[in-house]
């Protein structure tokens, strides 16, 4: 089984990009058969930019760009989508969000043309968010329903793709990033197993 995880954050070397690197190694742990690619779009320059091309493939009167394609074709690889980003303002960064834009497209991730139709109901997804806020400052403030409607359902669900797991990783409930990277570890030694519990 292969998985893609989509990381969003612009160092390297930063904990969102070690807790990815944590859940592969968690992954593969639980099953050496198992692979992954690391998809770290701010190292590899995606553009998340929601452009007139991107409008006129929207309306089916342009072809989709190679750089949209191209992370499509990663995507139909994966037998599971995992996204590791950091919460900035009770959300995902822009970066994350603009390659969402683009690349779960109309026709392709969803088909609109009158009835809604669910395309990508066979891709299994894992969300993994890293925050510096308590638990308790998500819930007294709606935070954490806010993010999953905009997130699980009103992205996911209206491509018919199932959240296999939503967890946001809290720096100050946790303890710090060690703690933060063995949670990151164990989840990714799950990362199958939901889907086997789930069939």
């Amino acid at each position: 089984m292969h998985s893609l995880i989509v990381t969003s954050h612009p160092l390297h070397e930063s904990l969102t990009n070690s807790v990815a690197r944590q859940i592969a190694a968690g992954l593969v742990a639980s099953d050496p058969t198992h692979t992954y690619e690391i998809a770290d779009i701010a190292t590899e320059g995606f553009d998340p930019r929601f452009t007139a091309v991107d409008i006129a493939a929207f309306n089916r009167q342009a072809s989709l760009s190679d750089d949209v394609l191209a992370e499509q074709q990663r995507v139909e690889r994966a037998d599971a989508l995992v996204l590791v980003f950091p919460i900035y303002w009770w959300s995902m960064p822009a970066l994350l969000k603009g390659w969402i834009d683009r690349v779960f497209s109309n026709g392709w991730a969803y088909d609109d043309a009158g009835e809604l139709i669910k395309k990508l109901t066979h891709l299994p997804v894992h969300i993994i968010g890293i925050g510096a806020a308590t638990h308790k400052t998500y819930i007294n403030h709606g935070f954490a329903e806010a993010m999953k409607i905009q997130i699980e359902h009103g992205i996911f669900n209206f491509c018919g793709a199932p959240v296999m797991s939503s967890t946001v990783l809290l720096l100050p409930d946790l303890g710090g990033p060690e703690q933060v990277l063995e949670a990151a570890y164990n989840m990714g030694t799950n990362i199958f197993a939901c889907e086997t519990a789930a069939g």
